[in-house]
């Protein structure tokens, strides 16, 4: 075997081993019922009718009555949750309550624009590798404020305070193309755009998420939250 194979074996093996360890230390026995619990039949679709038949309660106001104490002491050793969420930091949004879930079911990374950062990204890849999640969702909103404030910025050259400007920055790759097609509704076709874009570079981003993704191990989807109705829609 060549020296270059031998090299990404190696490379590859110690990643598996390394990701092993972390996931043994992070899901001790006392763990196991909330894993359990939270288990939506071990397949990346399970996971993601789960998050909409809990989507689908919440439009409903037909949410289940919980406990949050119950399961502390587990919960407190470890946690086991079945998706994640890349999420808004809005304020009116909160995917536990949209998708009806308790502690410990969700992994939740949130930055305005729900974009994908570097920590981010290492934070989903942490909960996809180690701790189980089988979906990630990207999930946007209507009348978001990152959205149309980088819309606004690049039709109009806006000069934004402080480090606002990176979010434009970050932003733009995946709005940019909407406003070259000038579409109806634009900022709502804006927020659509920017949760695509970030879906397919969490599908492409090596090397874990894209091995994941191509061996159907994790599915990532991509969302819209209504802020007036509450429901979620896949885009």
């Amino acid at each position: 075997m060549c020296e270059t194979c031998c090299s990404n074996v190696s490379r590859r093996t110690l990643m598996a081993g390394g990701l092993g360890l972390l996931a043994a230390a992070s899901l001790p026995r006392a763990a196991q019922a909330q894993a359990q619990a939270n288990a939506p039949g071990d397949t990346p679709d399970a996971a993601l009718d789960k998050l909409m038949q809990g989507n689908e309660r919440y439009i409903a106001g037909q949410m289940r009555e919980r406990d949050f104490s119950a399961g502390r002491a587990a919960r407190a050793e470890s946690q086991a949750p079945f998706a994640a969420i890349l999420g808004c930091a809005d304020s009116r949004v909160a995917p536990e309550l949209a998708f009806d879930q308790g502690p410990g079911s969700l992994f939740v990374v949130r930055v305005a624009g729900n974009f994908v950062t570097p920590d981010g990204l290492a934070s989903l890849e942490y909960g996809a590798a180690v701790l189980g999640t089988k979906v990630i969702m990207v999930l946007g909103h209507s009348n978001c404020g990152a959205v149309n404030a980088t819309v606004a910025a690049l039709q109009k050259g806006n000069d934004l305070p402080g480090h606002i400007g990176d979010l434009v920055r970050a932003m733009k790759p995946g709005i940019e193309p909407v406003l070259q097609k000038k579409e109806e509704d634009l900022r709502h076709q804006a927020v659509i755009a920017n949760v695509r874009a970030n879906v397919r570079q969490l599908q492409e981003s090596k090397p874990i998420l894209a091995d994941m993704v191509s061996s159907k191990k994790l599915r990532v989807v991509g969302g819209v939250y209504d802020l007036a109705s509450g429901k979620v829609e896949l885009v």
